[in-house]
Formats: C-alpha cells, structure tokens, sequence
C-alpha cells in the first residue's frame, strides 16, 4: 500500500500491528507510545519528511480515548492534572512546531540535549527507594482541594499536593519537545511527574493521556495550517498512515490501561526505566549520526 504523503510503502497490516503492541506496553505508564512509532516510520517505513510529527499526533488523537475512558472509568483521571499540563503545553506545541520547521528542522543539538535529560530522569527515578510512593493498593483518585495555586488529590490512602505554576512551567517545556517530534510529550511529562513530583504512577496515566490528546489535536491542526499558510507540503501528516497506526492504537491502549491494575508497580516503574532509557539511547544515537 502506498501513502503518497509521505511517500513510503507499507502492508497494511504492519503500521496497525506495531502500534498494537506499542501502545500496549506503553500506556501502562500513561505514555501514548508515539515517541517509538517515530523511530518506526523513519528507520523501518522511511518516512523522514516534517510531516511524521504530525502523522505520529494522529495516532495520539485516535488511540488515546480509548485509555482514556478506562482510566476515568475506574476513578483513575485526575482532571484537574490533565487540564494544568495541557494548557501548559499547548503553547509549546506551537513553538515546537514552529521550530521543527525552521530553526530546529535538523536539531542535532537538541537531540543531545534531550538525551541527557532523559538520562538524568532514569538515573534518578533507578534511585529512588521504591516506586515513589505508590503501591499495591488500587483505588481511586479522589481531588481534596483545588485553587489556582495548585490541587490536593488522595490515592491509595496516601495525599499528594500539585503546584500549578510549576507543573504549567515544566508542561510548557514538555511541549516544545512534544511539538518538534510530534510525541504528545507523555514521555517526558510522566518522568517529571514521577520523579520531581513524586506523583504514584497509578494515578497520573489517565491524566497524562487525556493531556496528550488535547495537544495533539492542537499539534495536527497547526502542522496542517502551516503546510497550508506557507506552502510546506512536506510539513502536513499523512492521514492514511496516520489512521492505521491509529486503528491498532485504539486497541493497544484499550487493554494496556485495562491491564495495568494488574502489573505490580515494580514492574511498571521497570518498564518506565526501559522506554527512557530506550528514547535517551535513540536519540544520543540519532545525534551522533547512526
């Protein structure tokens, strides 16, 4: 099958099939799995126009409802966290996209920087004595108290406390990132949440995705008014792969959140470890030209 957008051939059954089993593993830590679609559609289909960015925030759009509405099924979507990151990131999805096809349209450098700030998130979540605060115990979140400076929450018989400005400040970095590579910025915004915040896994998967999927509309959107504005025709996403990947999303993301009470939070807080050090690696690889 030929996507003429992007100008690659694919089976048909592939793109839906690796985004299966991505979005699987991944969205058990509240992480779409676009950042590894990415190296997918570069390195396997070829796809390195502009435009993947915006392919890969389609998957972000069809897939992540389905997480989504499991977690907020089970009393597990912190409203109020989603809404704080996204309106955080959603100005750094402009300026990324802005700087992907301009400034940053290479982004050696960047990749460096990104590598080692990943890295640093791995090494320091590897360190923590358990698996920040969370534990065995599922339950649901519930919001203690809200205010413009920020929100009180209980999980698991535990009280956490979120700052407002500083998640807004951290989401908008995350945007920037989100918005050059078109990875939705879960992948970052969940190790930060985890690690500086001290946030339980358990509770902010739900929160991370629906964030991801707000972005991403607002991602596919300027893509597509760019190509349109400035006569980019490289820079619009393919829709044909984008549904694909998109269709084996809904799924993966589906019974990923619906297994996820299931895994012991060491394991999670490994396979968080895993992604991390995986998209560090990518990316530092990337950089030196392999």
């Amino acid at each position: 099958m030929y996507f003429p957008v992007a100008g690659v051939e694919a089976a048909p059954a592939w793109p839906p099939a690796w985004a299966f089993g991505i979005s699987f593993f991944c969205s058990m830590s509240g992480i779409s799995g676009a950042f590894l679609l990415l190296p997918y559609q570069i390195s396997i289909l070829g796809y390195v126009l502009p435009g993947v960015s915006a392919t890969n925030q389609i998957f972000n759009i069809l897939a992540c409802p389905a997480g989504v509405w499991r977690y907020a099924r089970e009393g597990r979507l912190l409203l109020p966290l989603a809404l704080i990151i996204a309106a955080g990131t959603l100005p750094g999805v402009f300026i990324g996209a802005l700087l992907r096809l301009t400034v940053l349209a290479t982004a050696r450098v960047f990749l460096f920087f990104v590598a080692a700030v990943l890295l640093y998130l791995g090494l320091r979540i590897l360190l923590q004595k358990g698996s920040s605060r969370a534990n065995a115990e599922m339950g649901v979140c519930k919001v203690l108290s809200k205010g413009l400076s920020g929100f009180d929450f209980s999980f698991a018989n535990q009280a956490y406390s979120v700052n407002s400005l500083k998640l807004m400040l951290l989401s908008l970095a995350v945007g920037i990132i989100g918005g050059i590579y078109g990875i939705g910025g879960g992948a970052i915004m969940v190790p930060f949440l985890v690690s500086f915040f001290g946030l339980p896994v358990y509770a902010i998967a739900g929160a991370s995705l629906f964030a991801t999927f707000l972005t991403s509309i607002a991602g596919v959107g300027f893509y597509s008014l760019l190509s349109w504005l400035w006569a980019y025709p490289w820079a619009a996403p393919d829709w044909g792969l984008g549904l694909l990947l998109g269709l084996g999303g809904i799924f993966g993301m589906y019974c990923g959140s619906a297994c996820q009470k299931y895994v012991p939070p060491h394991i999670l807080r490994f396979l968080l470890l895993v992604i991390i050090f995986f998209m560090a690696t990518h990316y530092l690889l990337k950089a030196l030209g392999y």
